[in-house]
């Protein structure tokens, strides 16, 4: 029996993460009552609270609604950030409630229809969502499921009520992916991460190992040239890179015209001639590569995808500019990984030559702090003026001698400074950058605003 015809109402310890809000979306629209736990309010708390569920801040049993105290028909969800001694989560597991991971729930949703499951340790946010946005604009839908804002949909939601696929985030937090078993796979890079989870990065990219083998018989895996996995037997595969004709997927003749990226991409469905980029950076013109090669499978209109892409705005904290002036660039990013602010900080660069660029970074977690100050470090030294924030422990307990300080100390660029959060609005009213970048999947997205009024101030 379908998961939808066993319960009417749905509660989520964790209901703010960016994964469990698309699912709280998912069982609102299809007439659940949806009711939830986080531990502070957000923006999009507050917003999942307008669309009609109801949440509460408080680890407090009490608090439960009584419309959430029948078993029988009462589905909870809670995300792996949760720990096993949470009171309200106990209370559900003594009392007989049934309990699934976000990753099992999105599983067993994804069995009802054909699944494209885009993987990587970093990428896959975008890919995905321009993946659906090519396949919702040119007509062949899809219901998807996205670890971020699209800006196009202004929701981690798409629903189309009479498509044959899902797009799914494959996350390989806590193994997760391995719940998915996609018709189509994309694995866009198979860097070490979440070392708290697999100790090494060889159980890294076993793990993308694993996930492939997960791929439907006769089914298509599209991998990025370089990525470092067993590739499985039992589908087609193809490779994608930026501009590498040795592979199957790429892009070709690319120039930058009034400000964007123009190039052709080939793929083994078509070729796509004057491709016209909706989005900045040369990153986005390899994760258009990437979401084409999935796309030109599925729907054979050239122009329409090309259509699409223009149109394509981008997902928010991803390259998300709020400032655009000929004195003042402000950009904010969610790159939380060193390779990601590496592509990020070169892009601005390649966009902006010349120009003086001060990052402000917010490192996430302390165990990855430690598993990459070095490489952190190396990366935020292409900045001319770097702020570090103390580090964001989400899940995490403190660990002895990891703080900022050890990222601080390996980086060349000379003018460099920690600065704790609640001082830098002080510390930021005493200069005015040129081209300013934050970046961070901590609590730094809180400073956005605050930031972009500032700087709109001293424009007036």
């Amino acid at each position: 029996m379908n998961l939808l015809d066993t319960i009417s109402t749905v509660y989520f310890i964790g209901i703010g993460g960016i994964g469990m809000s698309a699912l709280a979306r998912f069982f609102a629209a299809k007439g659940k009552a949806v009711y939830g736990y986080d531990r502070t309010e957000t923006p999009l708390t507050r917003q999942l609270a307008e669309e009609g569920m109801q949440i509460h801040y408080t680890d407090d049993v009490a608090c439960i609604a009584p419309a959430c105290r029948n078993a029988s028909d009462t589905l909870v969800i809670f995300t792996p950030a949760v720990p096993a001694d949470h009171q309200e989560r106990m209370w559900f597991v003594a009392n007989g409630f049934r309990l699934m991971k976000r990753a099992e729930v999105l599983g067993e949703i994804s069995r009802t229809k054909r699944t494209i499951g885009i993987a990587g340790t970093h990428g896959k946010t975008t890919i995905s969502t321009m993946t659906a946005h090519l396949l919702t604009q040119t007509g062949t839908g899809c219901d998807a499921f996205l670890g971020g804002i699209s800006k196009n949909y202004g929701s981690n939601l798409i629903l189309h009520e009479n498509s044959r696929y899902i797009v799914a985030e494959a996350d390989e937090f806590d193994r997760s992916f391995l719940h998915l078993r996609p018709t189509i796979a994309l694995v866009s890079a198979t860097d070490a991460d979440h070392l708290d989870i697999y100790g090494t990065h060889q159980a890294v990219k076993d793990a993308f190992s694993q996930y492939a083998q997960c791929i439907q018989e006769g089914g298509l895996l599209i991998a990025k040239k370089g990525t470092d996995f067993v590739l499985p037997s039992h589908v087609r595969v193809y490779t994608y890179a930026l501009d590498d004709p040795s592979c199957d997927c790429y892009a070709r003749n690319i120039t930058v015209r009034d400000g964007a990226y123009h190039f052709d991409v080939v793929t083994p469905m078509m070729t796509l001639t004057d491709v016209v980029s909706g989005v900045p950076g040369l990153l986005n013109v390899e994760n258009t590569v990437a979401a084409l090669s999935i796309a030109s499978f599925l729907c054979c209109d050239a122009e329409a995808l090309k259509d699409a892409v223009h149109s394509f705005e981008g997902v928010c904290r991803r390259f998300d500019y709020h400032i655009r002036r000929p004195d003042l660039i402000y950009i904010d990013d969610y790159g939380h990984h060193p390779e990601e602010l590496r592509f990020t900080i070169s892009s601005v660069r390649a966009l902006y030559p010349g120009r003086h660029l001060t990052g402000i970074f917010q490192p996430h977690l302390y165990t990855r702090t430690r598993d990459f100050a070095a490489e952190f470090a190396e990366s935020l030294s292409l900045l001319d003026k770097v702020i570090l924030l103390e580090i964001y422990p989400a899940r995490e307990e403190p660990i002895p001698g990891v703080t900022s300080d050890i990222i601080l100390d390996k980086i060349t660029c000379p003018d460099k400074m920690i600065c704790p959060k609640a001082q830098l609005m002080d510390y930021l009213r005493t200069f005015t950058p040129d081209i300013l970048l934050t970046m961070g999947a901590g609590n730094i997205d809180t400073l956005i605003q605050p930031i972009t009024r500032l700087y709109q101030e001293h424009d007036a």
